[in-house]
């Protein structure tokens, strides 16, 4: 299970979840930032680091936002 980012990181991209990743698997799309779910080791340092509380573990992303996890893992297709 990786992490994933949501709606609230549209148009911010903040990076300070960039700058804590211990394995350098944020990427910055067009509009926001993206978590390669094949290199995400499931840390979290990313999550408390968002200044829009956009990230979320796969399994708790809020039921609003649960097309951002099939968007994230298109952006790596």
């Amino acid at each position: 299970m990786a992490f994933v980012i949501t709606e609230p990181c549209i148009d911010v991209k903040d990076a300070a979840c960039v700058e804590v990743c211990p394995v350098d698997c944020i990427h910055e799309g067009p509009d926001q930032y993206y978590i390669d779910p094949e290199e995400c080791i499931d840390c979290g340092a990313c999550e408390p680091e968002c200044p829009v509380e956009a990230i979320f573990p796969e399994d708790e992303v809020p039921e609003e936002w649960a097309h951002f996890i099939e968007k994230n893992a298109n952006f790596f297709k």
